[in-house]
């Protein structure tokens, strides 16, 4: 019998390069892990394995073990990828249940299980294509004497990869979020940049996806901010004109209340925005041109679809409203009028940047580039916009952070049918834009509490 050489090729890549936040803080690197999984029919298991490692991610029960048995069967079911922290003091237990079957695999992971974000889901491919450019290659000859080596080239030696993330903010974020048991959800982003500061999801809100960056929700009066810049570039309106702002109004047939139907009578527009007048903004919708809303969302970035290495976004939509009670509706940000979290805080970071579109990043060296170039609003529009923001933290709908300083925002409550209206508060504070947004809440209540204890657990991180 005669036994041949055979050669072997592979390449090599340098796993070491971790991915870092903009202060050079590990975020992911590579660790080996242990992926513990159950043999095909091992459902009599299930119990002992949720017990072992349901400490560890508490949604894993043994329900939830035995419908994965169940829906591949004949095939192993992959329960958890362990650290090596955690897989290590239960190792002993977990190889004495029936069917049980760890396999030690080296992964890209959150250097911290705590900072995790649905921003963070495309920076292992990224990485991956990172070390597949720089890779080396071995060749190898293979015989029963063993392997030997007969050429190759190292892997070029990568840097760290940087992203906009700032550990700091997306901890704090991440915290607030979790106060809340209804979905919620934090981005965070820095307007001279553009880059993605933070983005944070709660579990109830993981269990849909990633909804801050793709979820579409009616914005509510966060929308307003689009409508009343809208009918400032028009000339509609001053900062002090006058408007009226009833309790409830009939507009173009479409009936309008404010929330609680509260009445201010006659304010200046600032004071009408700053306490959220659903009917002032009605009645200056319907002197708009059918794109005005539209095109105004546009040059603030909302309704614009982005594409950034690593990120995957959606912004919202903005229809073109004929008239009537569409347009209405529209100006209230209701109807057809949708937006994700992410759309809300770049329309806040392209205002809080001089009007300017940002164009929102995560990898700092990488280019975003967009459907399209909208030009910036006016100056005068932007300065009275902010000033509008101010008061209604300081002597509006979001008073209770009027402890924050600097901060400017606008609440809203979005109605969705006969169920419970989302909360939302979207805001500007020193260099960082964000937006708020609790499923199901029944007011902005909780996105405004929820962002108190974001900014106020931020610390130095707000300011640097």
């Amino acid at each position: 019998m005669c036994i041949r050489d055979s050669l072997g090729y592979s390449d090599t890549k340098s796993y070491t390069a971790p991915i870092v936040d903009r202060n050079n803080i590990e975020i992911m690197g590579w660790a080996p892990i242990t992926v513990v999984s159950l043999a095909p029919d091992s459902h009599a298991s299930a119990a002992r394995v949720a017990s072992l490692v349901g400490g560890i991610e508490p949604a894993i029960t043994a329900e939830t073990i035995r419908t994965g048995l169940d829906a591949n069967p004949g095939t192993d079911y992959a329960v958890i990828s362990l650290r090596r922290e955690d897989i290590e003091p239960i190792r002993g237990m977990l190889e004495a249940v029936p069917g049980i079957r760890l396999v030690e695999q080296g992964r890209l992971v959150t250097s911290d299980r705590r900072i995790d974000s649905p921003a963070f889901a495309g920076l292992p491919d990224y990485w991956n294509d990172r070390l597949t450019t720089g890779a080396g290659w071995a060749l190898q000859v293979v015989n029963p004497s063993g392997t030997f080596e007969l050429g190759g080239r190292e892997p070029d030696e990568l840097r760290s990869i940087e992203t906009t993330v700032d550990v700091a903010l997306q901890a704090a974020a991440q915290n607030a979020v979790d106060a809340q048991n209804a979905p919620a959800t934090i981005v965070a982003l820095e307007p001279s940049t553009g880059g993605i500061l933070a983005v944070a999801q709660n579990p109830a809100a993981d269990a849909q996806g990633p909804i801050s960056l793709t979820g579409l929700y009616p914005p509510g009066s966060t929308f307003k901010t689009v409508t009343t810049a809208a009918a400032l570039d028009a000339g509609l309106a001053t900062v002090d004109t006058p408007v009226a702002c009833p309790s409830r109004a009939t507009i173009e047939g479409r009936s309008i209340p404010n929330d609680n139907e509260f009445d201010l009578g006659t304010v200046p527009l600032h004071t009408a925005f700053a306490r959220s007048c659903n009917t002032t903004q009605g009645a200056l919708a319907v002197q708009l041109s059918p794109e005005a809303m539209r095109d105004t969302a546009a040059r603030l970035g909302f309704g614009v679809d982005f594409r950034a290495p690593a990120l995957t976004t959606v912004t919202g939509q903005v229809p073109v409203t004929t008239g009537g009670a569409a347009r209405v509706e529209a100006a209230i940000g209701q109807g057809t009028v949708t937006a994700s979290p992410f759309g809300i805080a770049v329309m806040e970071a392209s205002l809080a940047n001089d009007g300017h579109m940002i164009m929102p990043n995560l990898i700092p060296d990488e280019r975003t580039t967009a459907d399209q170039t909208p030009a910036p609003l006016p100056a005068e529009t932007v300065a009275a916009l902010r000033t509008m923001m101010r008061e209604a933290v300081t002597n509006g709908s979001a008073s209770s952070l009027n402890d924050i300083e600097n901060l400017g925002g606008k609440t809203g409550t979005a109605e969705i049918g006969s169920g419970p209206a989302h909360g939302w508060f979207a805001g500007i504070v020193h260099d960082i834009a964000f937006c708020a947004f609790v499923e199901g809440a029944d007011s902005s209540g909780p996105a405004v509490a929820m962002s108190g204890q974001f900014l106020r657990g931020a610390g130095e991180a707000l300011t640097r």
